[in-house]
C-alpha cells in the first residue's frame, strides 16, 4: 500500500444509541509472515501503545460480526478466527478463508456467541464493555476487507467504503492505484469472482490480489482521510513514520484520549476542551498540582453520576466554578461592581436552593397524603 504522507486520521468514532447499527461484516487479515519485518508478529506491533490489529478492530467495532484471518491472539474486542490453507498462502487464500467463516456464522443461531467463544481473553475484554457480536439473522452486505497493519484507518473511512453506490459491486480506496484491502465488497460479487479464480487457476494459494478487482464494477474512494488510512506497515520504517505522526501536535491528544479510552474500556465521548480549560483555572488558580486531581476528581464525579457526556459537563461546571470562587478571593477586596455581581449570583443561587427545597417539601407532603 502506499507510503505517502497525508493528513492524519481523526479518532474512531463508536455509533451512539440512536444510530441503526449497519448490518456488515467485517475481515481482517491477519496472516503472512512480515518478512520486511524479520518475522516480528506485525498485528502485535504497537502504534501510539496499542497493537495494529487492535487499532483496526476499534475503526470497525460496529460490524455485526468480525472474522480475523490469521493466528489467535488477544483482542480489543471478541471476533471469529479462520486461518488460511495452507498457511501463508497469501491474501486471496486468506480472503476465501474469512468469508467462509463468515458464511458460516451467517447461519440462523450461529453467531451466538461467536465472539466470545473465539476470542482469545473474549470474556475478560467483554466484561470491560468489549464488542459482542450482533446475533440477529440480517445478511451481513456488505462486507468490510482491510489488512491489519493500517493504523490510521478510521471509522470516518469505514463507513465512506460502505457507502457503496448503487450499480457498483464494490467501493476501494484509491490512492494513485486500487488498495483491495481497504474495500468494501458486495458479498456474492466477492465469492463470485474468487470461486471464477479457483475454476480459472485450480488453486488461490500465490494468486496476486489484483486478479480478484478485475472482475468487479467498483467505485473509488479518494477522500483525503481515505487516502491518509492506506498508510500501512510493511517495514521498520514505516512504523517509525507511523509512531511520530500520531505525535504530531495537531493529534496527540485525541490519540493519546483514544488509546486510554481503549485501555480503560470507556466509550463516553471526552470533551478534550472543556476538561482543558478545568485544568488550566486549577493550575492557575489554585495550584498547579490541582490540575490533574481536579480532573480526576471530575471524572469520578461524572461516573458515579452515570458516565454519560452530560454527567462530565456537569461535573466539569460545577469544578469550574469551584476554582473561579477561590481564584476570585486572591483579588484582593471586592470593588461595588463585584460586590453587586457577586450578590446576585448569591441571590440567584438562594432562589435556586429555595425552589429546590420547596419541590422536595411538596413531593413530600404529596406523599404523606397518599399514606
Amino acid at each position: 500500500m502506499t507510503h505517502a504522507s497525508g493528513p492524519p486520521r481523526t479518532p474512531p468514532v463508536t455509533p451512539g444509541a440512536d444510530e441503526p447499527r449497519r448490518a456488515y461484516g467485517a475481515l481482517v487479515l491477519a496472516g503472512g509472515g512480515a518478512s520486511r519485518l524479520g518475522g516480528t508478529d506485525k498485528p502485535a506491533v504497537t502504534v501510539g501503545g496499542r497493537p495494529l490489529l487492535d487499532r483496526v478492530l476499534s475503526a470497525c467495532a460496529d460490524a455485526s460480526v468480525t472474522v480475523v484471518v490469521g493466528p489467535r491472539r488477544p483482542t480489543c474486542r471478541p471476533v471469529a478466527w479462520a486461518r488460511e490453507d495452507p498457511p501463508g498462502g497469501g491474501p486471496l487464500t486468506g480472503l476465501y478463508a474469512g468469508l467462509s467463516r463468515l458464511g458460516a456464522l451467517d447461519e440462523p443461531g450461529a453467531r451466538e456467541g461467536a465472539g466470545r467463544a473465539d476470542s482469545a481473553d473474549g470474556a475478560a475484554r467483554a466484561a470491560s464493555g468489549g464488542h459482542i457480536p450482533v446475533t440477529h439473522r440480517a445478511p451481513v452486505d456488505p462486507v468490510l476487507v482491510v489488512s491489519a497493519d493500517l493504523p490510521f484507518l478510521g471509522a470516518d473511512t469505514v463507513r465512506e467504503l460502505l457507502d457503496i453506490p448503487p450499480g457498483y459491486e464494490g467501493a476501494v480506496v484509491h490512492d494513485g492505484r486500487d488498495q483491495p484491502l481497504l474495500a468494501a465488497y458486495r458479498a456474492e460479487p466477492l465469492r463470485r469472482e474468487l470461486a471464477l479464480l479457483r475454476t480459472e487457476y485450480g488453486y488461490l494459494s500465490g494468486l496476486p490480489l489484483r486478479l480478484l478487482l478485475s472482475g468487479l464494477k467498483l467505485h473509488r474512494v479518494t477522500s483525503p482521510s481515505a487516502v491518509a488510512a492506506a498508510l500501512d506497515c510493511d517495514t521498520w520504517d514505516d512504523i517509525a513514520t507511523a509512531r511520530a505522526r500520531i505525535r504530531e501536535h495537531g493529534t496527540v491528544l485525541d490519540e493519546w484520549i483514544t488509546a486510554v479510552k481503549a485501555e480503560l474500556g470507556i466509550e463516553t465521548e471526552v470533551d478534550a476542551a472543556t476538561l482543558l480549560d478545568l485544568a488550566r483555572d486549577a493550575a492557575h488558580g489554585v495550584a498547579r498540582p490541582a490540575a490533574p486531581l481536579t480532573t480526576f476528581l471530575v471524572g469520578y464525579a461524572a461516573g458515579r453520576a452515570g458516565g454519560a457526556p452530560e454527567d462530565v459537563a456537569r461535573a466539569a461546571a460545577k469544578a469550574a466554578e469551584l476554582a473561579r470562587r477561590w481564584s476570585d478571593e486572591d483579588q484582593g477586596p471586592p470593588t461595588p461592581a463585584q460586590s453587586t455581581d457577586s450578590s446576585a449570583r448569591s441571590t440567584e443561587s438562594d432562589s435556586a436552593r429555595s425552589q429546590h427545597t420547596g419541590a422536595e417539601r411538596a413531593n413530600s407532603q404529596d406523599a404523606e397524603d397518599e399514606r
